[in-house]
């Protein structure tokens, strides 16, 4: 069973295996996965996979958004206090977590608090009711039909989480999840959300669960002109025009996050593994890159590192399915500091032929393909273990 620390030290020696919980177990077949379209996957059949990652050796479980919603992935999300029933119960949920916690792994929830579903019944209410209290909860620039929304997706209108009851809403369904269990966020599109909401979402969870871990998602790439209305970071326009310093951008959540997630680490081994033919003759630059890029930051502010996610092309993909290149890559992810972000399938070898493009609609899902169970590669999933278990001393 888990210990209570009383704080979040327990993140330092976190492993976490990132599950999009559609795509990983549950699902009885596969067909359609190239749609954005369920396939099945559910919180149960992660439960029932519970011994194979223990093998694994991983102790944190980062699940996908699990609140009701309209689309597979989860994040558009039309009841922040409901699970999905697509993806199973609230019991479901809680068998997870309780079966997770008894092999000691922690279990952190995906949390979008920037925007939501057009079809969420607070929106639906805004737009169609001139006298409705949720009109402050969104920012109509012109009603109803101009509002803000996450970047250029009008079916993700954006929260005024600068308006206190609006803001309430999001931090009680945040301390609702805590309270059944959830031992942390993985939070959403940072940079959409004012430092305001920030500062006060810290204070109000930790208050009550010191334990919580918090890591954002602070990622710019891909941002127009256009875009930065919707964004909340300091000096968005010159940053925009100059172009963005990621360390500068990662550095303006300290105080307020645990940390975020260290897309630099991505970039580097993108740049010195995939793309060089003989990556071995650059591990002494690509290592002082990164420690002179970890040097700018307080050794309590974590930047867990990944290999590939759920928004780009996965790593074989880029490297030209080479398995000894992705072996690199995680081998030096494993030697870092930080915690390690494993995402599902990259253990056993899951890739794809046609790139993520994020000019293309829907090409995301050649990220999110269903794990490849019949398929393991299991030469890679040993080379996993043993670097896990080399990590936990074990």
């Amino acid at each position: 069973m888990l210990k209570d620390t009383g704080s979040i030290d327990w993140f330092k020696d976190a492993i976490v295996y990132h599950i999009l919980i559609d795509r990983f177990a549950g699902f009885k077949k596969t067909n359609n996965w190239e749609k954005p379209v369920f396939i099945g996957g559910k919180i149960n059949g992660i439960t029932k996979k519970l011994s194979y990652l223990e093998e694994l050796g991983i102790n944190t479980i980062w699940l996908s958004p699990f609140f009701k919603n309209t689309d597979y992935h989860g994040y558009h999300i039309t009841d922040y206090f409901k699970v999905d029933n697509r993806f199973g119960t609230y019991d479901d949920l809680q068998e997870l977590i309780s079966e997770a916690h008894k092999r000691n792994i922690r279990i952190i929830a995906d949390f979008v608090p920037n925007h939501c579903s057009r079809n969420h019944p607070f929106f639906i209410d805004a737009v169609n009711n001139v006298s409705s209290p949720y009109r402050r909860w969104f920012y109509f620039d012109w009603w109803p039909d101009n509002y803000r929304c996450f970047l250029h997706f009008k079916n993700l209108p954006k929260w005024n989480l600068d308006y206190p009851p609006c803001r309430n809403y999001m931090i009680e369904a945040a301390k609702f999840w805590l309270g059944q269990g959830i031992d942390g966020f993985r939070l959403d599109h940072v940079i959409g959300v004012s430092h305001s909401f920030w500062k006060q979402f810290r204070q109000k969870i930790k208050s009550i669960y010191p334990e919580a871990v918090l890591i954002g998602e602070a990622w710019f790439e891909g941002i127009s002109y256009k875009h930065l209305k919707t964004l909340n970071i300091n000096r968005k326009f010159m940053r925009w025009l100059f172009g963005i310093n990621v360390t500068k951008l990662q550095k303006e959540y300290m105080g307020e996050l645990d940390g975020v997630l260290d897309f630099n680490f991505r970039h580097r081994i993108i740049e010195y593994i995939a793309w060089k033919e003989n990556p071995e003759f650059y591990q002494t630059k690509l290592t002082e890159t990164l420690n002179k890029f970890r040097m700018n930051f307080p050794e309590d502010y974590f930047l867990p590192t990944f290999v590939e996610n759920h928004d780009m092309s996965r790593f074989l993909f880029e490297c030209g399915q080479n398995r000894e290149k992705l072996k690199l890559a995680l081998k030096t992810q494993f030697s870092l500091s930080q915690p390690p972000v494993l995402y599902y399938g990259t253990e056993t070898g899951l890739t794809h032929i046609n790139p993520v493009d994020l000019s293309v609609h829907f090409s995301d899902i050649q990220a999110r393909k269903p794990m490849n169970w019949k398929s393991i590669d299991y030469e890679l999933l040993e080379f996993c273990k043993t670097l896990i278990a080399d990590r936990k001393g074990t």
